[in-house]
């Protein structure tokens, strides 16, 4: 192994963590500031600043508040634990307010202003998109949670959510075998993260499958009339409405589904964008029995996810959700406290370098490797929709090495 597992710290053990805070400040003491920041950033002998950096507000605020709240989180264990190289993280956030060009606007204040050594943020790949080239041309570093479309790799990023081949494709795959589907209806939010996931999902329909794409249609992000629509789908009765509407379109989008009778005993469903997040919103009530296509529900099994659970819904609440997205965010700083630590400095390029083969063997979703392309090896899962909000594991397939760009899916 190139780097030894996280331990996660639950947060009964906050007492010893004290102890350990202190072993690990003598620890790295001797470690002055210059050796392991050449370049500038915001650390001290004490502290090293990250920045935040997600939609608190707007229409996206409803799939995004997890991942603040699992950051976070993270943040609050690692510090507990004796922060990374021996100095506590001081977190700047900002909000990019569901809107590309303040996600663009706030990476610039954070690189540049606030000299964070890293980013964990974004949630849409609009947003994504917008921050690119500002993280490329200050050469920044971002921790980006949600599964998303893939065609893209970067040096100024880790992708700790799946890329295409890893939810769509193996979505798909399964969706036809189990329910032996042939005729599907593609929809989703109008950007680029729904649309270029449907293209790849038609490829896959057509040219793998054998089946027949018999709709296809979008909607601008906080749109809340869908009843065209669910007329449309009554009416070509597809096997399989595959969707990736985001945000809080999907409380009207599925309530309306139901009020049309358009439900799980009357038609299969497989969506991308749908967690636990968004449900505690549409209420499991309103999409029982319709599937889908992440790599993490709350509900896992293992001890990992337990301790992580638990330790979220001691910070934030017995009614507190998790989804595939929140997860992802958790991963993103102890993924970065490992590459700082297996490089000894917080420098970009050097954490960058160290971050291919970092290992996380106590990840919620089970275990997960930074591959070299910067994305991670995981699983895909299928869950059935349940009344109280949760999904039952259906389906988990092995590890699946991440490609981001699959031959003719371009």
């Amino acid at each position: 192994m190139d780097s030894q597992p996280i331990r996660l710290l639950p947060r009964r053990l906050a007492v010893g963590a004290a102890a350990l805070s202190l072993l690990a400040a003598s620890l790295f003491s001797h470690v002055a500031s210059a050796e392991v920041n050449t370049t500038g950033l915001a650390v001290t002998d004490s502290e090293v600043t990250v920045g935040i950096l997600h939609s608190a507000t707007g229409t996206m605020a409803i799939s995004e508040t997890g991942s603040i709240q699992a950051e976070r989180l993270a943040i609050e264990q690692i510090n507990a634990s004796g922060g990374v190289l021996g100095r506590q993280i001081k977190v700047v956030q900002e909000d990019g307010a569901s809107d590309w060009p303040t996600f663009a606007e706030k990476a610039r204040k954070l690189l540049v202003g606030d000299k964070v050594a890293t980013v964990f943020g974004c949630w849409t790949s609009a947003s994504r998109k917008a921050v690119l080239p500002v993280f490329e041309k200050e050469n920044g570093l971002l921790y980006y949670p949600t599964f998303y479309e893939g065609l893209e790799q970067s040096k100024n990023v880790i992708y700790t959510g799946q890329e295409a081949t890893q939810q769509i494709l193996a979505g798909l795959d399964w969706v036809a075998k189990e329910k032996g589907a042939k005729t599907f209806y593609l929809l989703g939010s109008d950007y680029i993260w729904p649309r270029t996931s449907m293209k790849i999902a038609r490829k896959h329909i057509e040219n793998v499958l054998g089946g027949k794409v018999v709709g296809e249609e979008y909607y601008p992000l906080g749109n809340t009339q869908f009843g065209s629509l669910i007329n449309k789908i009554k009416l070509r009765k597809p096997d399989v409405v595959f969707a990736a509407v985001v945000g809080g379109s999907n409380v009207a989008f599925y309530k309306q589904m139901k009020a049309a009778g358009v439900t799980a005993d009357k038609q299969t469903l497989l969506t991308l964008s749908v967690t636990e997040d968004e449900l505690l919103g549409i209420g499991g009530e309103n999409m029982a029995g319709f599937y889908a296509s992440m790599k993490y529900f709350q509900s896992l099994d293992n001890p990992n996810n337990a301790a992580f659970v638990e330790a979220f819904k001691a910070k934030y609440g017995k009614d507190a959700v998790i989804g595939d997205v929140t997860q992802a965010a958790y991963l993103g700083p102890w993924l970065w406290k490992a590459a700082v630590e297996k490089a000894g400095s917080f420098d970009i390029d050097k954490v960058v370098a160290a971050s291919p083969g970092i290992e996380l063997g106590t990840a919620p979703e089970g275990y997960v490797k930074v591959h070299d392309n910067h994305h991670l090896w995981s699983k895909t899962r299928i869950g059935e929709v349940q009344k109280d909000g949760q999904f039952k594991v259906v389906f988990e397939s092995d590890l699946i090495e991440p490609n981001p760009f699959p031959e003719g899916y371009q």
